[in-house]
């Protein structure tokens, strides 16, 4: 008996490469959308250029102040030739910062905005990984409300053959034979309304990402990425593959926190330029009248340096350059437990590939050929008068739970994938998709 079945990546069939329909959306065309849209990029973007525009104004010196002064004015007359000292003045000053203030905070402004590109590449890892296990979890449903649906028929079938043989006076159906259909077809109607609300709930998350093209139905295309280790890494233990720490120190999260570290460390010879003075410098030029008798007295210059004398240090540049020390120490310290959890992650999902690996080859070569061949001779057995109905029913059913499973087990893997290869995406630029054509239908002798 020959069966179609829509698992095409457990079927033994050629992979197929299919182009997708206008109407429906694969997974690269959802992770572009989610990107393209992302509000929290733009945000980024913004961040960095008021970053850098800092930088540059935190090289800057303060700007000069102007003085107008009119000075000693006799009070009794208000006469500006009366007395000598009566003068119009203009001085200009100028402050000049402690030590190197000026160039370390613009390189801490620029360090600052260097972690803002290790973000958005973070960013758009996370995205893409988030979109792809919704959308891999409506596939999952999808895929499994089709599976359902095509084996509905057969039940249907089941039913109507069990009903004319339990009307006929020669038929061998009995009455619990017919209820037991029946039920079973019920309860594939029950598994139908399940999938279809796990399929709409996840449509619902997926539109927060990408909008109203969530409601369009998904493209049965599979994604067959693999994960950004060589096949050796695999199979090793987890334990035993120092390269793997290497790659997690890629990670652009941790490449922002190195960028954080810099600008921490840089506030801390920020914060030891206290030690120095700060300098001013004064000018000031004073316009003198005539005197009474209409000679002319002499302008006047004055010039001036100013600076101050850190003296008293103890209870405050000492606890200045102490706290930016204990700031970059508690970023060194954020970034290790950052660097221990992913590195865990990857461990744990390398651990969980291997496994699900080892279960989807067991479902391609034994399990479902098995379930096919079972449900067959049943049901042949059946038609021969020399079975047993309730049987080729639990066969069926049977054999429809393990083409379900193979496909949960198939969805996992590319989740589990999508995890690998968002903890590694500092290691490779890009990564491309390979899609296998689920959807079509593949005969396949059961």
């Amino acid at each position: 008996m020959k069966i179609l079945v829509t698992l095409g990546l457990i079927a033994s069939a050629p992979l197929i490469f299919a182009q997708e329909p206008a109407q429906e959306l694969s997974l690269s065309s959802a992770i572009a959308a989610a990107i393209t849209s992302d509000p929290w990029l733009n945000g980024s973007r913004h961040r960095e250029e008021a970053l850098s525009s800092e930088s540059v104004s935190a090289a800057s010196l303060a700007d000069p102040k102007i003085s107008l002064t009119a000075g000693n004015f006799p009070v009794d007359t208000l006469d500006l030739n009366q007395e000598a000292m009566t003068q119009f003045a203009v001085g200009v000053s100028q402050m000049f910062p402690r030590g190197d203030s000026l160039t370390l905070s613009s390189r801490q402004k620029r360090e600052l905005a260097a972690q803002e590109p290790m973000l958005r590449l973070d960013r758009e890892a996370k995205v893409a990984a988030t979109v792809a296990q919704l959308w891999l979890e409506e596939f999952k449903a999808q895929e499994s409300i089709r599976l359902i649906e095509r084996d509905r028929s057969l039940f249907e079938q089941l039913v109507d053959a069990a009903r004319a043989s339990y009307s006929s006076a020669l038929g061998r159906t009995r009455q619990q034979d017919l209820i037991r259909a029946q039920l079973e077809l019920t309860r594939i109607d029950d598994r139908l309304t399940v999938l279809q609300q796990q399929q709409e709930s996840t449509q619902r998350r997926l539109s927060e990402w990408i909008g109203v093209r969530a409601q369009l139905p998904l493209a049965p295309l599979l994604p067959n990425d693999e994960p950004l280790l060589p096949e050796s890494a695999l199979l090793v233990p987890v334990n035993n593959d120092p390269s793997r720490y290497e790659r997690i120190s890629l990670h652009p999260l941790l490449q922002a926190f190195d960028q954080r570290i810099n600008a921490m460390q840089t506030g801390v010879e920020l914060a030891r330029q206290k030690y120095k003075p700060e300098w001013g410098l004064t000018a000031q030029y004073g316009y003198r009248d005539d005197d009474l008798l209409g000679r002319d007295r002499a302008d006047l210059f004055s010039i001036g340096v100013s600076f101050d004398m850190p003296l008293f240090t103890v209870n405050r540049q000492d606890k200045d350059v102490s706290a930016a020390v204990s700031r970059a120490e508690a970023i060194k310290t954020d970034k290790q437990l950052l660097s221990r959890q992913l590195m865990a992650s990857l461990d744990m999902a390398i651990v969980q590939l291997q496994h699900l690996n080892q279960r989807l080859a067991l479902y391609k070569d034994q399990l479902l050929p098995q379930m096919a061949s079972q449900a067959e001779a049943a049901l042949t057995a059946y038609d021969s008068d020399d079975g047993d109905f309730a049987e080729a029913v639990r066969a069926r059913i049977a054999q429809l739970n393990t083409k379900i499973e193979a496909l949960v087990i198939a969805v996992e893997r590319q989740q589990t994938i999508v995890k690998i290869n968002y903890l590694l995406s500092g290691s490779s630029v890009a990564t491309h998709t390979r899609a296998t054509q689920v959807g079509d239908e593949y005969e396949t002798n059961f």
